[in-house]
């Protein structure tokens, strides 16, 4: 736990805002923003350790900052000319985690607790609590309790937590979590991974990079499950590439632990950890659990406005319209409760739960102004089907909208097409050796993209193009006059037009 700074204002606070936010992280921010910006409205975020949140310190930014010079490392050994400028040494630990800890402001949040304060968001620390109908109660660290209340609205967006599964001996052996490992400041010999999801496998990626010897433990039958199939499998192959030992379909069962200390965020836990397996029995360093979040709603106050049973039957998760207005709260109208980012449960990405909060906070204010929300502009469209996510592993995997697994399972006419990226000029000149694919699954009916991968280095910039395609819904016929820029990687999209095209005479073709 982060012991937060005291705000300057937090004595001279007003008790009354027209809107309170719980939870500072970046949803948290740009709700506040977006309800009250080119007005005289108030806003105040009460926040129980630093304002930016889990993205800012313990997340997207420290773990991109680790990840980012092992790329470009990688790529330099991949190029003739370079590779033999930079050879086989090894990477600067110091000097990368000394860049990360730049990135993360050194766990100082004072300059966004300036950012809020001059775009007029009062900063309250605490931990805040619904306490009725636009109530919350504020128990600052020195144990007092105040309460503030909104005029127009609250916003819960506490977001999730890490999950420690219920395995034998796991949680005594004091694991790391998401938060010590893009936090590391001792890097473990031999560590064990448990899950083989985005978080799991970027770890593995940079603790690899940094020396470690690096062991996943996964359940399901390939990394990166929810992706389409190649994408776990072109992990999976250069994981054996660089020497992680991945276990698909594993099943950790016990866990040992000599000496477990809490020796402080990001460093080795204690002694030497047994992990038992499907079999297999491993000593190592540290284990790191990255296996699923849990939504932060156990000290919400759900109960003081009738929500604790509607939200414990969502597996903890406060489900929303799609103005983000909380389900199943009854009375006063019109809605005066919220939900933002990761603790709806809809997208568990830190760019969609900003997405929500602008949605969320446009609304609020156009409530607060009596005007009509009878636009687009005001519902959450892309967290159905659409929501676009990149996992920075290398090879990167970028995708947006559904897998083909999943439009069939909703009922689409699906049609695929899929190209080897290393056959792409603009991807073979990034390196040698380039290895990669990309696919589009295709509602044939409309002839428009419902959902696309692209898995290779740096592909993480053509998931955008993908994304508006699939939420303008721009036909196939059309894309055809997008003209990718030669030599790009860019390319790729005539390349896929070009073979569903030569699927489709193949369809038409006489037998």
């Amino acid at each position: 736990m982060v012991d937060a700074p005291q705000a300057a204002n937090s004595d001279v606070s007003p008790s009354e805002y027209d809107v309170i936010v719980i939870g500072g992280g970046p949803p948290g921010e740009n709700v506040a923003q977006f309800a009250i910006q080119g007005s005289d409205r108030t806003a105040v975020i009460v926040e129980r350790e630093l304002v930016g949140g889990e993205c800012s310190y313990w997340a997207c930014m420290p773990s991109k900052a680790l990840l980012r010079p092992l790329d470009v490392l990688a790529a330099a050994r991949a190029l003739p000319g370079v590779a033999s400028l930079v050879g086989d040494q090894p990477i600067d630990a110091a000097a990368l985690l000394a860049r990360r800890d730049d990135f993360t402001s050194h766990h100082d949040d004072s300059s966004q607790v300036e950012w809020a304060e001059k775009n007029n968001i009062s900063v309250v620390r605490g931990h805040g609590r619904l306490d009725g109908s636009k109530q919350v109660s504020v128990t600052a660290s020195d144990g007092s309790v105040r309460t503030l209340t909104a005029r127009h609205a609250v916003v819960l967006a506490t977001g999730t937590t890490a999950a420690i599964p219920p395995v034998d001996g796991l949680a005594e052996a004091l694991p790391w979590t998401s938060r010590d490992v893009t936090n590391l400041h001792e890097i473990p010999g031999r560590i064990a991974i448990v899950g083989s999801g985005v978080v799991a496998c970027e770890a593995a990626t940079w603790l690899r990079g940094l020396g470690a010897e690096v062991t996943v433990i996964g359940m399901s039958e390939r990394p990166l499950e929810k992706n389409e199939p190649f994408a776990g499998d072109l992990v999976a192959r250069q994981f054996a590439d660089s020497g992680i030992v991945l276990h698909n379909g594993a099943s950790v069962e016990q866990v040992r632990r000599a000496d477990p200390q809490d020796r402080g965020e990001g460093q080795l836990h204690g002694g030497v950890v047994e992990v038992s397996f499907s079999g297999h029995t491993i000593e190592v360093d540290e284990v790191l659990v990255a296996a699923g979040r849990r939504p932060a709603s156990g000290d919400l106050g759900l109960a003081s406005v009738g929500l604790e049973e509607i939200v414990a039957a969502n597996k903890g998760f406060v489900a929303t319209d799609d103005h983000l207005a909380a389900s199943g709260l009854e009375g006063d109208a019109p809605p005066w409760l919220y939900v933002v980012g990761d603790l709806t449960g809809r997208a568990l990405l830190t760019h969609m739960g900003k997405y929500q909060a602008r949605i969320a906070g446009a609304v609020i204010a156009a409530r607060a102004e009596g005007r009509s929300l009878d636009s687009d502009r005001f519902r959450d469209r892309a967290d159905h089907d659409q929501v676009p996510q990149v996992t920075f592993t290398d090879p990167q995997v970028a995708s947006v909208g559904q897998t083909e697994a999943g439009a069939r399972a909703a009922g689409i006419d699906v049609e695929t097409v899929e190209y080897d990226l290393a056959s792409v000029a603009g991807a073979s000149l990034t390196r040698d050796g380039y290895r990669g694919r990309a696919k589009l699954v295709i509602d044939r009916s409309s002839n428009v993209i419902v959902g696309a991968t692209f898995v290779g280095p740096e592909v993480a910039e053509l998931v955008h193009a993908a994304t508006i395609a699939i939420v303008g819904r721009v036909g196939l016929e059309t894309l055809w006059h997008a003209v990718p820029s030669y030599p790009t990687v860019s390319e790729i999209w005539l390349r896929l037009l070009e073979t569903l095209d030569n699927q489709r005479r193949g369809e038409r073709s006489p037998s």
